[in-house]
């Protein structure tokens, strides 16, 4: 877990990030509707400006090695590797993780 400053344009306290690894039998569309539900009924609205103040916000990074470009969803999450918090909780998870994309160690992004 790890507190960050906020992304966007606008003014708001620090976030508490986390990651975890979940075993799920949903498809990548099935899973990201069930976890909008999720931050719904944990008191988000979906109608807060993008990168505003939220109550929670879940995201699929990675899954398996799908990659997925739709308007609905990008896998891997589109801004992976531009924040060093993300990447270092996935390195502790595993750090074997490999960019389905870019085909480079995660960890490797740490470095640079």
């Amino acid at each position: 877990m790890a507190e960050t400053e906020p992304w966007g344009p606008v003014q708001q306290p620090a976030f508490l990030n986390a990651i975890a690894e979940v075993k799920t039998c949903l498809l990548p569309h099935p899973l990201l509707r069930c976890l909008k539900d999720w931050e719904r009924q944990l008191g988000r609205n979906p109608e807060v400006e993008r990168w505003g103040p939220r109550v929670i916000d879940l995201d699929i990074l990675l899954y398996e090695n799908v990659v997925i470009e739709t308007p609905e969803l990008t896998i891997p999450h589109p801004h992976l590797t531009d924040r060093p918090f993300v990447l270092q909780q996935l390195a502790e998870l595993d750090p074997g993780l490999v960019h389905p994309q870019k085909r480079v160690l995660l960890t490797d992004f740490i470095r640079q």
